[in-house]
């Protein structure tokens, strides 16, 4: 099965991205990174590899998951790599097995798709919040110097009616009595929890909030909407969408996320959230998947959710992120529109199927 190193698409995103910066700052460096073989985890682990390669950079990455099986599969170039750890835990409880010091930490690592929030609504909220507690605890006794929490475009809920796109200071309306709130609200504790902990312990902590984001790295097992619009048209299926499709979300290709990330660690202020999207990437689910199914050469079908999938579905049904604050005080912008982040996505994983 081809790998994701070997496409031509997927190591211009990379080699793109690794000539954006000045890597000297974290030279010599350690970064533990959870969620390290989920869609943003394991590309941002291609990526610091991929600038070691490149440079004099010696960034060592201490890659956190649940399954080295899956480690070994997605990453066998990195294995016997002394910038390359790969460490077997459950972010949920009590980091154990290793004693690295780490100078930067990033959480990565979430449940996020729908048929996850309803069957196990558990892990979805401690994933985020024990994960959380547990690598800034992990971190404040070895070493660290800046913790980067990926937060999320849902803890802004749906919208009052009172803004046209969401900054960083907007809070709209989630009901908490539900099951679906597990994830943006447990999201919205954690950023609760980071400010906490910057109060009581001194830690720097930077918290970039991403849009919905789409990618080449995107597991085959998600069940977001985007993700199943894309497995199916890549497997020459009809795209199925199981609502009106009128629902207002903004994208933001994988690549362009994990360079927020990075102007997040490098440049962000301590404290800060920061919107990682692009304006431009505005589109409608109906459009979207007109869109994927147009280049992959499928049509769109209707079809009613079932109660799992439903009970997981977000109820926002627009969500549009003002990015300026990030692109004013980070100088980060997205590369990529959402016609071409599509077509990446969609060609990369044609030529490697590595999921």
């Amino acid at each position: 099965m081809p790998s994701l190193l070997a496409d031509n698409l997927y190591s211009e995103d990379l080699e793109r991205i690794a000539g954006l910066y000045d890597f000297s700052a974290i030279d010599g460096k350690t970064i533990m990174l959870s969620g390290a073989t989920g869609m943003i985890g394991s590309f941002l682990v291609d990526l610091i590899m991929h600038v070691n390669s490149r440079s004099s950079n010696r960034i060592r990455i201490i890659a956190l998951g649940r399954n080295s099986a899956k480690a070994e599969k997605r990453f066998p170039f990195y294995s016997g790599n002394e910038l390359f750890l790969f460490h077997e835990c459950d972010i949920t409880k009590a980091i154990a097995g290793i004693d690295e010091h780490v100078d930067f930490i990033i959480h990565a690592a979430s449940t996020t798709h729908p048929v996850a929030y309803a069957t196990e609504p558990v892990g979805t909220i401690t994933s985020n919040i024990m994960g959380l507690m547990n690598l800034m605890e992990y971190g404040l006794s070895h070493n660290l110097q800046r913790f980067v929490f990926l937060s999320s475009v849902e803890v802004y809920g749906e919208s009052r009616g009172d803004t046209e796109r969401f900054d960083e200071k907007y809070c709209g309306y989630i009901d908490c009595n539900t099951l679906r709130a597990g994830y943006p609200e447990s999201k919205r504790l954690c950023e609760a929890l980071c400010q906490a902990y910057r109060k009581e312990h001194g830690a720097e902590v930077v918290i970039p909030r991403l849009a919905r984001t789409l990618g080449p790295t995107m597991l085959m097992s998600d069940t977001k909407a985007i993700s199943q619009f894309i497995k199916k048209g890549i497997a020459g299926e009809d795209i199925v969408l199981k609502s009106a499709g009128t629902q207002l979300y903004t994208y933001t290709y994988m690549a362009d996320a994990a360079s927020g990330i990075l102007s997040c660690l490098l440049k962000g202020s301590d404290g800060e959230a920061y919107n990682i999207a692009s304006c431009s990437n505005d589109i409608s689910l109906k459009d979207l998947a007109s869109q994927i199914a147009s280049e992959c050469g499928v049509n769109v079908v209707f079809d009613l959710p079932d109660e799992t999938e439903k009970a997981g579905y977000s109820t926002a049904t627009k969500a549009i992120m003002d990015s300026s604050k990030a692109e004013n005080e980070l100088g980060w912008s997205a590369e990529y529109g959402i016609d071409e982040a599509i077509k990446r996505t969609v060609r990369i994983l044609r030529s490697t199927c590595i999921q």
